[in-house]
């Protein structure tokens, strides 16, 4: 859900208008798929991993795991039907997650926030089309049920040269009025260009 990064100033490549407006074009170039499916799909695969893996911490990593998986790959159909080729510096990326991804893929509009520390910003978000008829019992208190998420995050920017670690910080599922991931850049890694010798 990012875009190539080069170095830059603080300046954007487009206002955080033009960003919105893109993110609501390419969600409605997108094939669609029921919210309530989604929904029921995703619960199901959750409940099964708990019943399998019967820890919670292990059910959190692997959602993420899946997650990451699916970012890898998302990032190509990101890339392709947004048309964004380029990002200047972090703050753009940030942008172009919250307004065109999140938009794109979930259907939900976000907002990115700074922390003090300039390689680290947070998505928040309302409506998670995930947690659509979910109510997590007490046993369950300290399941990330949303977890894939960040995985998708961190494997999209991962597969442009981008580490990222990602936490699931506040979920409206345990009651927060928003969802909100943090995103803490780690390295970005120099693309590395094979010569016709090797």
């Amino acid at each position: 859900l990012a875009c190539v990064v080069s170095g830059g100033s603080d300046v954007t490549a487009m206002s955080y208008g033009r960003m919105t407006r893109l993110g609501d074009s390419a969600f409605e170039k997108m094939e669609k798929v029921n919210s309530e499916l989604l929904a029921m799909t995703y619960g199901a695969l959750v409940t099964a991993m708990i019943k399998d893996f019967q820890d919670i911490k292990i059910v959190n990593e692997e959602l993420e795991k899946m997650g990451y998986n699916i970012g890898v790959r998302l990032i190509d159909e990101f890339l392709a039907k947004s048309g964004i080729t380029q990002c200047r510096n972090l703050k753009d990326t940030a942008h172009y997650i919250a307004k065109v991804g999140f938009k794109m893929f979930l259907g939900i509009n976000a907002e990115v926030s700074w922390s003090s520390n300039p390689r680290q910003f947070s998505i928040e978000f309302k409506g998670n089309p995930l947690i659509e008829f979910v109510e997590l019992p007490e046993k369950f208190k300290d399941l990330d049920y949303s977890n894939i998420l960040c995985g998708v995050l961190r494997g999209a920017l991962y597969s442009v040269q981008m580490v990222v670690t990602t936490k699931l910080s506040r979920s409206e599922l345990k009651g927060d009025p928003i969802s909100e991931i943090e995103v803490k850049l780690k390295e970005v890694v120099a693309e590395k260009v094979q010569s016709d010798d090797e």
